[in-house]
């Protein structure tokens, strides 16, 4: 069983304006670093059920009780050790897909389950709603199968995917969605005394790159082999620090008026590719980490130049 985090207010904008206005799309993307996306897809789908007055979810209505975070079963995309997915709270109109506990992406047997279960009649006669949390880690198999459920939406069924960044995501499908961007705080994290040392670590060892040979790139790549569950998910993060560690390199090199960029927004864009590359087509982490490093160090040491 997991804990998951408590119900949290909705921020303002498009979805609380949805709720208040109960002019609500068939479907909507969250896209943005961190734990906001999915605190306001998990408010935001509880307040599509709320059955109180004023601000929804409003805490106090039978539907808000039944919708509160609680321990809640850890999802096996496989099915054998854990369902294919969730509800929200124990409420059976509200229903949560994400990535098995070992499982790189969201499976399209996850998928065609909340196809059936969407069009199966509400429990409750109201609204009905779905998140799809990870869903940049749906691969192209599974969101064909989200495409035809977001062009054919079951009648008062609410879709909402959640995504770190929406780049791997098909166009058909970012553009059927209304969309929600979630901003990246002023700092990164990267260099924040306060942030994780795991990241402060990195930082380090993104700053040293242009003193490194392939060797050292070759080492450090070689620390994701293994089984390829948690390998593809450390790789996904050293992505994710590594894009973080170049858009704050580019701020501060055109703060300075110290241009071109073009190494680094290079750079960038291949780092973009090697996340599609991990998980669309199911590529080798080390090979992907390898991939990323080098292009990392091209760009620091064009800029050094």
């Amino acid at each position: 069983m997991v804990a998951t985090a408590p119900g949290s207010a909705l921020p303002a904008g498009l979805l609380r304006q949805s709720l208040a206005s109960g002019r609500v799309h068939s479907a909507y993307l969250l896209a943005g670093p961190g734990d906001e996306p999915r605190l306001a897809a998990r408010a935001f789908v509880r307040g599509l059920v709320c059955a109180g007055a004023g601000e929804r979810p409003c805490e106090a209505c039978s539907a808000c009780a039944r919708s509160t975070a609680r321990d809640e079963p850890t999802l096996d995309g496989t099915g054998k050790t854990g369902p294919l997915y969730r509800h929200v709270g124990d409420h059976p109109d509200l229903l949560w897909v994400e990535r098995g506990a070992d499982d790189t992406r969201v499976r399209i047997g996850q998928i065609r389950a909340l196809q059936h279960a969407l069009h199966l009649r509400s429990h409750e006669g109201g609204a009905r709603a779905a998140v799809i949390a990870d869903a940049e880690w749906l691969n192209q198999e599974a969101q064909n199968a989200l495409l035809r459920l977001l062009e054919e939406p079951p009648e008062r069924t609410t879709l909402v995917l959640v995504a770190a960044s929406a780049a791997g995501l098909l166009a058909t499908l970012r553009s059927r969605c209304q969309r929600v961007r979630f901003q990246a705080p002023p700092r990164d994290g990267l260099t924040d005394p306060h942030t994780a040392p795991e990241r402060a670590a990195l930082a380090a060892r993104f700053a040293a790159l242009p003193h490194s040979g392939l060797p050292e790139l070759l080492d450090w790549a070689e620390q994701y082999r293994g089984p390829r569950a948690p390998a593809a998910r450390a790789v996904g993060e050293l992505l994710e620090a590594g894009c973080a560690w170049l858009a704050e390199r580019v701020r501060g090199r055109v703060a300075q008026g110290d241009t071109p960029v073009d190494r680094e927004l290079d750079a960038f864009a291949v780092l973009r590719e090697c996340r599609r590359s991990l998980v669309q087509r199911n590529a080798n982490p080390q090979m992907v980490a390898e991939r990323a490093l080098l292009a990392l160090r091209d760009a620091l040491e064009a800029g050094a130049s």
